[in-house]
């Protein structure tokens, strides 16, 4: 009888050992390690994933460089105008690489023709401006809708295989060979849901920002025609 219970102690020992072992395998495994058993469904994912980082950085920075201060440009502006500098007020605005300047100076270039001649300049020069603000805002809506599918798409092949595993051992399986089907299927799944999550809320944030951005430039426009109407003080004084 103690030696039947040694025996069962030491199998239980044996068992428990194994258990840990494996634990501890499968702890060790590095990060990358872990998305490799995703499949052949990770590469289109990591193309996605890199896609996805270098427009958000890429709209970040155009639209960060994109800002400036409307009053004080408007003032300066108004200044050089009511001085009758027009080709230095066109100098003043070519000194800025940013959208304000290029719609104004089509507005300025304009002086001297009817006023709906210079308000056609400046909208077709902020339509221009408007394209650029938004390029490329399209392909992140892209990767926000498309990597969650990919993962899904994991999902299906995953199960796929792991039933295809089951069937050609006849029923007669462990745990252990299904391991890589549920392996393709949840990882797959997980990496596509968190591309997808990360471009879906940066492309939402870009958009708000752009929205205020054309927001801010039709305002200075319009400023800038009302600018153009205002009669000089020497016309306010002959009237």
């Amino acid at each position: 009888m103690n030696i039947i219970s040694f025996l069962m102690l030491q199998a239980d020992t044996t068992e428990a050992d194994s258990l840990a072992q494996m634990l501890q395998d499968e702890a060790s495994m590095s990060f990358f390690e872990v998305l490799s058993q995703g499949g052949i469904l990770m590469i289109p994912l990591f193309i996605l994933s890199i896609l996805a980082i270098y427009v958000i950085a890429e709209r970040w920075r155009t639209l960060e460089n994109s800002r400036m201060d409307v009053n004080s440009m408007l003032n300066n502006i108004e200044s050089l105008l009511k001085s009758g500098s027009q080709q230095r007020a066109i100098q003043y605005c070519e000194e800025f690489d940013k959208p304000l300047a290029r719609i104004l100076k089509s507005g300025i270039r304009r002086l001297g023709r009817p006023i709906r001649d210079i308000e056609e300049a400046i909208h077709n020069a902020g339509k221009k401006e408007i394209y650029q603000l938004e390029k490329r805002m399209n392909w992140l809506a892209t990767i926000a809708s498309v990597a969650p599918l990919i993962g899904f798409t994991g999902t299906v092949t995953g199960m796929i295989r792991a039933f295809m595993d089951i069937q050609s051992l006849q029923g007669n399986v462990n745990p252990s060979v299904l391991a890589g089907g549920i392996w393709e299927a949840l990882i797959t799944t997980a990496t596509g849901l968190v591309v997808g999550i990360i471009a879906l809320g940066f492309y939402n944030y870009l958009v708000g920002k752009v929205n205020r951005m054309v927001f801010e430039l039709e305002n200075a426009s319009a400023d800038f025609v009302d600018l153009l109407q205002t009669p000089s003080p020497k016309k306010r004084q002959e009237g």
